[in-house]
């Protein structure tokens, strides 16, 4: 007769599967006598209740009582004023009191990261273009909450909500992360309240999610639907894995879940938070190259065995790259052992990346392996740095969601505008898109800067602003 431990264990993998029968291997196989003194107290994990037969069941109760207070809901609201007119200026202004005044509401969820300060991460679409943003607690507490940031490329945002009594969930480190680990989704589905779903991580380090800007999601199939965007993901001790921000249905979120979730990574996220937190902004480095797709032409052209990686096809000034050592002609085929098959991908790589990180490079020159080591740096945003004409004016890429729909996007938007600058004077407003110049074409701030390094007596950009193109002279 097999002891009374094991029969346990394969009675409870028959009923619960594989989680159930090692938790339950682990209570009983446990030494009574392993008690030795504790530095600090040990982390609540998922447990084994008593049943009133006294035998043990599985439960993740014990874990998700100390984890569902560090969960809010998240209410947005947007103030809209509607017209029968629709956009018509003229007709607006002869008929003002037909407009009124709407308010779109939207709802998700959010993590309570840092109890002192009072920090919530959630979902920058999930607050995006809000006028007044709410939390209620576990509690019932309904609190107003202050925008701190958010970073629409990773999707993160970061709020604070004035008052004591916060639990915060306590961080994972997100390396340890594998394919197969059991997970838990915590937030508020459609508006019911606060749901709890189970189920496994199915992949790590997703990047082909259409529509979202650098990529690097944990993949599970613990129900995430709507509502559950900027909610808890977390692992069996109760730790945060990642923030919760999609999911993928053929006919659309709004259809329901079908298994595919996607959330963003604890580390990514912290390191998102840690930015906004102190500057209310996310810097990112850049190696300061343009490089193309090495396809099968070039590949027999540059002598390689595989059509795969990217050729670098231009050095900008200054940059880290070529303070590295790299050269055109060089073909990019790995960056910190991470795969790299095309632009995107490398994009997608420096995007992610700790401002300042040292990042080891695989290259292939004249057809020998070697390695260069190169640090990203910043590129300046403000218009001074590029020309005196532009002071006033704050920069930035275009959003990488917009690349990856189309990779042949060209241009910079101009974020900022101060209205007392040179830059206002000479007529550039917030939101333009400046995709040329007199000076020459460009990809990006990168080479914005490049084509202006030898100051043009004249500067004319090529603008488009609210769907009209024309040129901009700049005194």
């Amino acid at each position: 007769m097999r002891p009374a431990p094991t029969l346990l264990v394969l009675a409870a993998a028959a009923a619960f599967g594989g989680f159930a029968a090692t938790a339950i291997r682990d209570a009983v196989q446990a030494p009574a006598h392993a008690a030795e003194p504790a530095a600090a107290p040990a982390p609540v994990v998922a447990s084994l209740p008593m049943a009133a037969d006294g035998q043990a069941m599985p439960s993740l109760a014990p874990m998700l009582k100390r984890v569902t207070p560090s969960v809010v809901s998240v209410h947005a609201a947007q103030r809209r004023q509607v017209s029968p007119f629709g956009a018509d200026p003229f007709f607006r202004r002869m008929f003002p009191e037909l407009t009124q005044e709407q308010i779109a509401r939207s709802l998700g969820s959010g993590v309570v990261v840092d109890a002192r300060n009072g920090y919530v991460l959630t979902n920058h679409h999930v607050i995006e273009n809000a006028d007044e943003v709410s939390v209620t607690l576990s509690d019932g507490r309904t609190l107003e909450a202050e925008f701190i940031g958010s970073d629409p490329d990773t999707d993160v945002a970061l709020m604070r909500i004035p008052t004591e009594g916060l639990t915060a969930i306590p961080l994972a480190s997100g390396g340890q992360l594998a394919v197969g680990d059991f997970v838990v989704a915590v937030g508020n589905p459609f508006g019911v309240g606060q749901t709890v779903t189970s189920g496994i991580v199915s992949a790590v380090g997703r990047s082909n999610v259409p529509g979202a800007g650098y990529q690097n999601f944990i993949q599970t199939d613990a129900s995430i639907n709507p509502g559950n965007s900027g909610g808890a993901l977390v692992n069996l001790r109760g730790e945060l894995v990642g923030i919760n921000t999609a999911s993928f249905n053929p006919r659309g979120s709004a259809a329901g879940n079908i298994g595919l979730g996607f959330a963003i990574p604890v580390d990514l996220a912290r390191n998102v938070m840690q930015q906004l937190a102190s500057t209310g902004t996310v810097q990112r480095g850049t190696l300061g190259i343009d490089t193309q797709a090495v396809d099968a032409r070039l590949a027999a052209g540059l002598g390689l065995a595989d059509p795969r990686g990217v050729v670098v096809t231009r050095l900008h000034g200054g940059s880290s790259a070529a303070a590295a050592g790299l050269r055109t002609g060089d073909v990019i085929v790995s960056a910190n052992g991470q795969r790299i098959d095309d632009p995107v991908a490398l994009r997608n790589f420096q995007g992610l990346q700790p401002l300042d990180a040292a990042v080891t490079l695989e290259v292939l020159r004249d057809g020998e392996p070697r390695t260069v080591t190169a640090r990203l740096r910043a590129m300046p945003r403000d218009g001074a740095s590029f020309d005196d004409r532009l002071t006033g004016a704050t920069l930035s890429d275009l959003p990488e969601a917009v690349r990856r729909q189309n990779p042949n996007a060209r241009g910079v938007l101009v974020d900022k505008v101060d209205e007392r600058s040179r830059a206002w004077r000479n007529g550039l407003r917030e939101g333009d898109y400046i995709f040329a110049a007199n000076s020459g074409e460009f990809r990006d701030l990168a080479g914005f800067r490049d084509t202006l390094a030898e100051r043009p007596q004249q500067l004319v950009l090529r603008i488009s602003r609210g769907g009209r193109v024309g040129n901009l002279i700049m005194e």
